[in-house]
């Protein structure tokens, strides 16, 4: 959406509404952000993937329209610190790494839970709910219900029949042809492909790459 069809925008559903999202920092997920902030929301965004992010979409996200926590080179022992203090409460001391905008970010977040340990807990009372598209993601929100840590709506869009019968079915067939040839300027005819797991997505792996004149061999621990 250009910035002249952002301004024809005359009904704003969301605004006052305060969105955040995590997905890939790309040219896509950049028209994504445009569309919500023209209809009226606040929105601030993070990568759900370091290797997957586009220096000059995340640059043109936060000059344009959000506030964006993702940077081209983040690395392994800053999203690491994120999974030891979900096991541990307990943030790495700022002085133990060398890089400086993760001193500054394990600093702010340091600071302000000794100010308020409660801060995160507090905020579920204006979170009107999440929503999830990733199996895993889904898998790890039905465990939080389960042991009482889920502390807001969540909403599953992983098995809904658009996502299942149509991204996962046909989504994958255009996009892993696309990346393996992309990353490998291969021909993929001739070649043997092992598809790991046959659900939909196994499904329509397999299809697209014997379509493309591969030697397909699926394994799964239970084909029915």
């Amino acid at each position: 959406m250009s910035h002249g069809m952002m301004e024809d925008v005359l009904i704003q559903p969301f605004k006052g509404a305060n969105i955040t999202g995590s997905l890939h920092m790309t040219i896509q997920t950049i028209v994504l952000i445009g569309t919500l902030t023209a209809l009226g929301a606040e929105v601030r965004w993070w990568s759900c993937n370091i290797f997957s992010i586009q220096h000059h979409m995340a640059a043109a996200i936060a000059r344009n329209f959000a506030s964006v926590f993702s940077w081209k080179g983040e690395t392994l022992e800053e999203v690491k610190a994120k999974e030891i203090y979900e096991k541990t409460r307990k943030l790495p001391d700022p002085a133990s790494t060398g890089n400086t905008k993760f001193q500054i970010v394990l600093t702010i977040t340091r600071d302000g839970l000794k100010a308020d340990p409660k801060k995160y807990h507090k905020m579920k009372e204006i979170l009107v709910g999440v929503s999830e598209e990733t199996t895993t993601g889904v898998k790890r929100l039905y465990q939080m219900q389960e042991n009482g840590t889920l502390l807001f709506p969540a909403i599953n869009v992983n098995d809904s029949i658009t996502n299942r019968k149509f991204d996962d079915l046909y989504g994958c067939r255009h996009s892993l042809l696309d990346g393996l040839m992309r990353a490998t300027d291969v021909m993929i005819a001739g070649k043997v492909a092992v598809v790991c797991s046959y659900g939909d997505v196994g499904n329509g792996c397999a299809a697209t790459l014997k379509q493309a004149g591969a030697c397909v061999i699926v394994t799964d621990i239970d084909l029915y």
